[in-house]
């Protein structure tokens, strides 16, 4: 009999030949199948006769075979398999390719659902490489057509049809799935039973019931992440955390001799971090500011209190440009301060009198133990083994939502004298502020929402196409002027289904035809670390002098040298993602300028595009991303840790975010301990052992 601990290869015979590749897929089981969720669905319900159809949509029928052959393609000599279906209303040709088994398959006279595209030819309208199923007397179910499909991940080998076949022999076991939610709380919320919902999200009756089950799947997946979080946000308190006392008038002097005022914002948000540093509990805190808003200055005041209180700082950062940009820039803030600073990445180990010491491996290694350096900037390198903080008081992580929970954990853990460092994690993606305390719950929220004084507004522009020769002449005046420009695309290679612009092919026209003379660097996601890194510093070194891109340098990249980003099929990128592309300039005293190149007219187009133009707020855009595209299209926030535990559920469907975080919040009141909850209980020490938690 099979049960939900089954092994697949005891379904039947086609899941014994996939075993092997479900396995690949972490896949092993009856439970863990049924787990394994669809990540879309073709909707191929209507079926529609073949006198209805039009060309160049897709379509199902409900037709019999009248004839079908395999024949040689005359262009490219490979095989082709036409049928000829009737239904009564017409006839339709359907063609396969590479698929001549299927003569063999498929009979003259047997009735059958074909779903799929239809399309105009020479001859006719005629399907292109169709879905389709038998219907006989003792099948007239459908699995695969005449219905919403579920569409599936796969692996080399394994196809939708053998998944979908195997799914369908284990459906009826979603009734012995054990409900972990209490059903009061399930009433509250109006949501399915487990075995409903695991029902419809691989089979769904109708597109109601597919939402409704993607909703209770999709609260279940965060109302574990709430939960965990509130449990760990009740046991930090229960911590003992590095005491900081506040250096008030070392922090006076400090900002005095600053060449600029501190805005408003940086104040509030200074003094919120001083004033938690002061507490024996540790600190949790996000520091949210837009780009350019000076985030780097407040966390210089709360490494000045850490190291004047005789604590070291470990400052983290997701790339080596990255890090050596925050060494120098905070060398300079401190450069009247007896501070030593280290710099530690894969490829480079300073020390802030200027001195390389790669040559002396072990020198800043025994710098950083003997607690002779106070403040050590890094990448991943930081949290090697060989690397041990003498007495760590302080960990600033910038952009947050790009390293893994595990490795926030480890270098928190770094220090060696049993208290637990206060964190500080910074991030200039501009988040609404209420989805912010949703998602970050477990961490306090500082704001910088205003910019430096005297920062000149960059001047955006949305360019139509007949507008184009004009901006590249006026581009390379920059460039002859002496400043740089970033071209950004949305894709690294060509799309023909998108019609958008790709980087490879835009640093070919604009290298080849548009700026022939002029050095050009190419940035994207494939390319290695290593060479991301090279190609980031000859733009800075000047060595190029445009830059094209995908949406790779997004955050934190600053050259200030860098005065015009021209930003490619711009309705393709979310608003605030737009502004965070654009405050990749404007960060000198030079005018800046942002043009929005479109082939798009469409009203609704326009219309997004016209509010980056006219508003400079980040926070403004991300709540007005919001409201033009629905809280589970902004661009996504990633919370590492979260991200593969994450199957249906977004961080960005906030109104199931803000469900599960009242009812998480409703039971720790009932019991914190979770004894009066014993299935809550097991199903999140199951879901802890899969993802690691700070």
């Amino acid at each position: 009999m099979i049960t939900l601990n089954s092994k697949i290869e005891t379904i039947n015979g086609i899941a014994k030949r996939i075993a092997p590749k479900m396995k690949k897929l972490g896949v092993e089981t009856v439970e863990e199948l049924l787990n394994y969720f669809p990540f879309r669905w073709e909707d191929w319900s209507q079926v529609k006769k073949i006198s209805e159809i039009m060309p160049n949509t897709t379509a199902t029928i409900n037709g019999v075979v009248e004839l079908i052959q395999n024949k040689r393609s005359p262009w490219k000599k490979s095989l082709i398999t036409e049928a000829i279906i009737a239904d009564g209303s017409d006839k339709i040709k359907a063609v396969w390719f590479h698929q001549p088994y299927l003569v063999k398959n498929l009979r003259p006279g047997d009735q059958l659902f074909l779903s799929g595209k239809v399309e105009l030819r020479e001859d006719g309208l005629q399907f292109v490489h169709p879905q389709y199923e038998r219907i006989t007397r003792y099948k007239n179910e459908t699995t695969h057509t005449a219905r919403i499909v579920p569409i599936y991940p796969l692996t080399k080998g394994l196809t939708e049809k053998q998944l979908r076949y195997v799914m369908s022999s284990v459906i009826s076991l979603t009734d012995n799935m054990p409900e972990w939610l209490p059903i009061d709380l399930l009433k509250k919320n109006n949501l399915n039973s487990l075995a409903e919902a695991l029902r419809q999200i691989h089979f769904p009756d109708n597109n109601g019931r597919l939402n409704r089950a993607l909703e209770r799947l999709k609260f279940d997946e965060l109302f574990l992440i709430q939960l965990r979080t509130a449990l760990a946000k009740a046991e930090l308190r229960k911590s003992r955390g590095v005491k900081i006392e506040f250096k008030e008038s070392e922090t006076k002097e400090f900002v005095s001799s600053l060449p600029f005022q501190l805005t408003n914002a940086q104040k509030i948000a200074g003094w919120e971090i001083l004033k938690d540093m002061q507490r024996q509990m540790p600190m949790n805190r996000l520091l949210e500011g837009d780009v350019g808003s000076g985030k780097t200055v407040v966390a210089g005041l709360s490494i000045l209190n850490a190291v004047l209180n005789k604590f070291q700082v470990a400052y983290m950062a997701p790339t080596g440009i990255l890090a050596r940009q925050h060494f120098e820039t905070l060398t300079n803030l401190f450069k009247n301060w007896p501070i030593n600073i280290g710099l530690l990445t894969s490829s480079e180990k300073m020390v802030n009198n200027g001195q390389d010491i790669n040559n002396k491996q072990q020198k800043i290694y025994d710098l950083i133990t003997n607690g002779k350096l106070d403040l050590v900037i890094g990448t991943h390198a930081l949290i090697q083994d060989k690397v041990e903080l003498k007495n760590l008081g302080l960990v600033i992580v910038d952009e947050q939502h790009r390293f893994g929970v595990e490795q926030r954990k480890k270098l928190k853990s770094q220090g060696r004298n049993k208290l637990v460092p206060h964190l500080l994690s910074m991030t200039a993606t501009p988040i609404p502020r209420s989805l912010a305390l949703t998602v970050y719950g477990d961490l306090d929220l500082s704001v910088i929402n205003e910019l430096p004084m005297g920062r000149k507004k960059t001047r955006t522009e949305v360019v139509p196409p007949e507008h184009r020769p004009e901006k590249y002449k006026f581009v390379l005046d920059k460039i002859n002027n002496g400043e740089q420009v970033f071209v950004i695309c949305p894709l690294i290679d060509p799309s023909d289904k998108l019609g958008v612009k790709a980087a490879k092919d835009e640093f070919e026209k604009l290298d080849k035809k548009i700026f022939p003379e002029i050095p050009i660097g190419l940035m994207h996601g494939k390319l290695k670390a290593r060479d991301k890194e090279r190609v980031m510093q000859d733009f800075l070194d000047k060595k190029t002098m445009i830059m094209v891109s995908t949406a790779v340098i997004e955050v934190g990249i600053d050259v200030p040298n860098a005065t015009v980003i021209m930003i490619e099929s711009a309705e393709r990128f979310g608003l605030a993602q737009l502004h965070q592309l654009r405050g990749r300039v404007g960060r000198s005293e030079k005018q800046s300028y942002c043009f929005l190149f479109t082939e798009s007219d469409a009203a609704e187009t326009m219309k997004r595009l016209q509010a980056v133009v006219k508003s400079n707020d980040g926070f403004a855009l991300a709540e007005a991303d919001l409201e033009f595209r629905g809280p589970g299209e902004v661009y996504g926030i990633k919370q590492s840790g979260y991200r593969d535990e994450l199957k249906v559920a977004k961080l960005t469907d906030y109104i199931i975010i803000k469900k599960s975080k009242t009812a998480a919040d409703e039971i720790i009141k009932i019991d914190a301990e979770l004894n009066k909850f014993p299935l809550i209980k097991s199903r999140l020490k199951k879901f802890e052992a899969t993802v690691h938690w700070e």
